[in-house]
């Protein structure tokens, strides 16, 4: 994954409303309808952030008879969570020199 992919995953997950979305798919798959059931949004505003999750690989759908449902896709959060991990560990090592660095003086 690179920094121009992680760009719109990390914009996709800073939205309030995607990130409860994503948290309510964590528990089981569902439809638009099931989620606007669970969450203070319309089944309209759903599926549009919806629609951002899945152009940005978060969630996919998948038809279940006559329905429409989504589900998370753990690799990409997996991912994203790894770019994270080492980026705080690269500032962490910078900031160990710079402790260093201050302490000699």
């Amino acid at each position: 994954m690179t920094t121009s992919t992680l760009v719109p995953v990390f914009a996709a997950l800073g939205d309030e409303t995607r990130w409860g979305i994503l948290v309510a798919l964590g528990e089981g798959d569902a439809s638009a309808s099931a989620l606007a059931g669970r969450l203070p949004v319309t089944r309209q505003a759903i599926a549009k952030h919806l629609a951002v999750l899945q152009e940005v690989g978060l969630v996919e759908s998948v038809r279940v008879g006559r329905e429409l449902r989504y589900r998370v896709l753990g690799a990409q959060l997996s991912e994203a969570a790894r770019r994270l991990d080492r980026i705080g560990a690269e500032w962490d090592r910078r900031l160990a020199g710079i402790k260093r660095i201050a302490e000699e003086l």
